[in-house]
């Protein structure tokens, strides 16, 4: 029965004289969304609001998951439009809506109008005990409760009439391209999806690097990672995934430095090549999974050392993340379930079994030197595997 829906934003509203600036890239978001959809959408801002009116048959289900995923939307309020017509006519439309979505219209109810169109000739008050009213009288089990009602009942007198009573949840946020542009160290652990998306979520757009280091790890584990930015792209929008092959560089890493310290030599590596391509496709910074203490990579002195290659900013948004609260986000966003699939990266592969938790930078840095002679090399061949994939 719903022919449009209202589309709620939050942070958005406290932007000032660059608000319109958000809306629009919210728009722009919904009109990307809805591409994917069956049916045509008109979608139009009005006064602090965005609509998304169907211009025909439409799939409701499809279309509210699409809408779900876009970041920005606070609220999704499935409604039905009428022209004005005169009053009674407005009544029974109420009445006809109410019947409709509630059928045992049994439950308690409050009518809030809000008369945006000045001219109407029933002020807001008047319109609520009016319309209150015409459904007690349609429906006698109804009772009105203005404090805690069961059924919250919006009637906005606009160019047209707009009825509604359900807010559907949204992911929140701001729209995807309003925060710049940064460059997430994607493996296929259940962390970095999870990093990927909570920056995307503050309007950051999304590009990706993965090292691959064939044959020891497959090319499921490639696709496994094309499948977590697939998914996670629901969110952002297109990714461009870069593929490294990094075999070459783990391997003489694991030649030439100590055992204790081939994670962390390998992740300077890593950072550096990540950088490298971020400054080429105009990122502002880098986003990793990491999460303080979660594993000896990740103490705070580990980090530091992986920190100290880097010129751009690393952003962790996991930072103080456990576990099971990472796992919680990556549920609900739904890469789980391809994150825990068995198929092990080139991070997993060469681990040692005691490796450093409290690296010291400078014995790292002349370590690093026994990497001279064709580190370069092997970084500039890596560079030229470079697998763009766009993933959407």
């Amino acid at each position: 029965m719903f022919t449009a829906f209202l589309l709620k934003y939050a942070e958005i509203g406290v932007k000032g004289n660059n608000r319109y600036l958000f809306e629009d890239a919210l728009v722009h978001q919904i009109k990307f969304a809805l591409k994917k959809c069956e049916g045509t959408f008109e979608i139009r801002k009005n006064q602090g609001r965005i609509y998304v009116e169907a211009q025909g048959e439409f799939d409701y289900d499809e279309t509210v998951e699409h809408l779900r995923h876009v970041f920005g939307i606070s609220g999704i309020c499935p409604m039905i439009y009428v022209e004005d017509e005169g009053f009674e006519k407005l009544c029974d439309t109420v009445v006809r809506y109410v019947k409709d979505v509630y059928p045992d219209c049994s439950s308690t109810f409050k009518v809030n109008a809000r008369r945006a169109r000045k001219n109407y000739p029933k002020e807001s008050m008047e319109i609520n005990a009016d319309l209150g009213e015409a459904i007690l009288n349609a429906c006698p089990k109804m009772r009105v409760d203005v404090r805690e009602p069961e059924i919250m009942l919006h009637v906005e007198i606009r160019e047209k009439i707009y009825i509604y009573s359900v807010e559907i949840p949204g992911p929140g946020g701001m729209p995807v391209g309003t925060g710049g542009k940064a460059m997430l160290l994607l493996s296929g652990g259940i962390d970095s999806p999870v990093a990927g998306y909570m920056i995307a979520k503050r309007g950051v757009k999304i590009d990706a690097v993965y090292f691959h280091a064939p044959p020891y790890t497959s090319e499921r584990a490639k696709q496994k990672v094309v499948d977590l930015a697939r998914i996670v792209s629901r969110y952002t929008g297109p990714i461009y995934l870069h593929v490294i092959n990094f075999t070459d560089i783990q391997l003489y890493i694991h030649e030439k430095c100590p055992h204790e310290e081939l994670t962390i030599i390998m992740r300077r590596y890593m950072m550096r090549i990540a950088e490298h391509i971020a400054g080429e496709t105009a990122c502002l910074g880098l986003i990793t999974g990491e999460s303080i203490g979660q594993v000896a990579s990740q103490t705070m002195n580990s980090l530091a050392a992986t920190n100290e290659v880097c010129t751009m900013p690393v952003y962790r948004p996991l930072i103080g993340f456990d576990k099971q609260e990472i796992v919680e986000v990556s549920q609900k966003i739904g890469t789980y379930e391809t994150s825990i699939q068995p198929y092990e990266d080139c991070c997993t592969i060469f681990v040692a079994k005691h490796p450093v938790t409290k690296p010291n930078l400078n014995v790292i840095r002349r370590h690093e030197r026994n990497l001279d002679e064709k580190i370069d090399e092997l970084v500039k061949t890596a560079l030229e595997t470079d697998e763009l994939i766009v993933v959407e």
